[in-house]
Parts: structure tokens; sequence; C-alpha cells
């Protein structure tokens, strides 16, 4: 048996393998599942009426999605000109310092002012962060894999001086926490806990999209992905197309930090994100890079792990069958992938 490749992906086996490897997911997890007891058919099923079952459940479901799909973007968009961005969650706290520096008093003006200001300044600084280990890499060819998987502790580390210090709230009780952001700036409410962050998230993955279809930049992060030595000898800018591509990833999971802080808890705070940028790479690969995928990916990924909450409440079922379904999910959509471009010749 040998892995022969595809002249052609046919587009319905290209549409069916993304699902098929969900549902394989889940029957895998099965065993798992039962092993606690409690049949898995009865599981699922709360877990589906924990995540969408009602108006709260699918608010709440969107709420998680929201810093996911901005992360998953940003983690798609650096992997297709393969620039291997591990620093998502890194650059979704530096967009929530900015939130939080920005949008705390500093500047007075009005709610149509202050909401895009802080998004701008989200973006900006989340995208110079990533800009560090673009430029090691393009000038001295320093793995980026390991400065902006490094970055995300340094990062951590001055949230960590901020929360407690020039930024402190005097008013937590010494609960390490920013001073809040002030009403002007807060995201407007949707419904329940879902806020404006998600329909800039989903203007964003349409943004995207054309960026990548439509537009040079885009054909040129997709030329260097696929063989970036014939890229360089077809006179395209190397350099310039991977420091742009730096900066509109890390833009991009910046400005989820400041859906988090501006529209959900309201503070810069340690425990700000549970791992939204590792979950972001999760997003990005089951989606398989494609930016109106990743809004489906972190839509399916935030319902698993609202339905484990409920499953767990209610079932009294331990919460980390959640990682479990995630992880799962990857492996078979890695395989779902593999055989997409490739077929199996029996010999």
């Amino acid at each position: 048996m040998q892995l022969e490749r595809r002249e052609h992906i046919p587009l319905l086996l290209a549409v069916l393998a993304p699902i098929a490897a969900i549902i394989a997911a889940l029957a895998l997890c099965i065993p798992l599942v039962s092993w606690t007891g409690i049949p898995a058919w009865q599981s699922y099923v709360v877990m589906l009426k924990g995540s969408l079952g009602s108006r709260f459940a699918i608010a709440e479901t969107l709420s998680r999605a929201t810093p996911l799909m901005f992360t998953g973007l940003g983690v798609a968009i650096a992997f297709r000109a393969r620039f291997w961005n591990i620093g998502a969650e890194g650059q979704l706290y530096a967009g929530a310092i900015a939130a939080t520096l920005v949008g705390t008093g500093l500047i007075s003006l009005p709610p149509f002012l202050l909401i895009p200001l802080i998004f701008i300044a989200g973006f900006l600084l989340g995208g110079l962060l990533l800009l560090l280990p673009a430029l090691l890499k393009t000038r001295i060819q320093v793995d980026e894999v390991v400065t902006t998987l490094l970055l995300n502790f340094i990062v951590l580390l001055v949230v960590s001086y901020l929360v407690e210090g020039p930024l402190r709230d005097p008013s937590a009780l010494g609960w390490p926490q920013a001073v809040p952001i002030i009403d002007e700036a807060a995201l407007p409410k949707l419904s329940g806990r879902t806020h404006l962050g998600l329909i800039v998230a989903i203007l964003s993955a349409i943004v995207v999209w054309v960026l990548n279809s439509r537009s040079v930049l885009g054909y040129r992060m997709k030329a260097i992905g696929a063989n970036i030595h014939a890229s360089r000898f077809a006179g395209i800018p190397i350099n310039r197309v991977i420091l742009a591509t730096a900066l509109l990833s890390g833009g991009l999971a910046g400005v989820g930090g400041v859906s988090e802080v501006a529209g959900l808890k309201g503070y810069l705070s340690l425990d700000l994100s549970p791992g939204f940028g590792y979950t972001g790479i999760i997003v990005a690969m089951l989606a398989q890079l494609h930016p109106i995928g990743v809004l489906a990916s972190a839509i399916f990924i935030a319902a698993i792990y609202v339905g484990a909450d409920a499953m767990s409440r209610s079932a009294n079922l331990p919460s980390y069958l959640a990682d479990v379904m995630v992880s799962t999910s990857l492996l078979c959509m890695l395989v779902s992938i593999l055989l997409t471009r490739y077929r199996l010749r029996w010999q």
C-alpha cells in the first residue's frame, strides 16, 4: 500500500471530508464517554442541548467562539504563508493591554470613536509584537516557533506586572486585576453575553477571505507557502510579504484580546484567556486554514466546551472530555486532509 497524490480533488470529497472527520472523532470518543457510566448518546444529547439547546446556550457558545475566531484567523493567515505563529496567546494579551491603556479613560471620546480606536490599538500592538519574530526570521533565520512561543510567557509577565503595579485596580480588594474600562469603551451587547466582537470577527473573516483570494498579497502569501524558493526565483519580495503577514496575523489575534476586555470581562487580568491562543491553532487546522471555515470551526469547538460544562453539571461527567474531543477532532481532521490530497493505492 502506498500514497498517491491526487491530480484533482473532487469538490464533494473536499466538502464531506471535514464532516466525516468530526463524525469519526465523536465516534472514537464513545468508549471514553461510556466508561463514565452514562450512555454516550445521552451524554452527547446533554452536550448538544447545553451548547445549542436554548437562546442562552447559543449566546454562550457564540461568546466563547468569538476570541477563537480572531486567534484562528490570525493563525490561519500566518500558516498559509508557512510562518508558524505559535504566539497568538501572547498577541491576544497584547491586544488586551492596548484596550486597557486606551479604554480606561486615557482618551475621552464618544463610543462611536473610542470603540474603533481600541480595536485599532489592539490590532497594532498585537501586530507589532509578532513583527519581532518576523524580523528575526527574515534577517538572521531564527526559528519563529521558538520566538513566538517564548514571547507568550514574556507577555504574561508584563501583564502580571501591570495588574499588580501601574494598572492595578485599588477597588479590587487585593485581587490582581487592572482598572476597568469606561462605559464609552465597552462593546454593545447583542444577546446575553454575545457582543459586538462577534460581528467584527465575521467581518474580519470576510476581509481575510477577500485578501486571500482577490489580492496580490494573498497570492504572494500562498506562493510562499507553496514553495519559498520558487517564489524568490519569481521575484516575490519574501521578507516584505512575511512582515506583512506577521502584522496581519498578530493584529487579528490582538483584536481577540480587545473583544474579551471590552466586550466580556471589562478589565485585564491574568486569567483573561484559558488558552484561546493555543486553541486558535486547532481552530485554524480544523478549518484547513480557510477564513470562512474558521468561523464554523470556532463555533464547533466552543460548542464542545460549553456543552461539556453543561454535561459536567447535569450528568456529573468530567469536563476534561472536551479537551479529548477537541484533540481527537484535530487528529481526525489531519487524517482527512491527508486522504483528501492523497489516495491509497494497493499493490
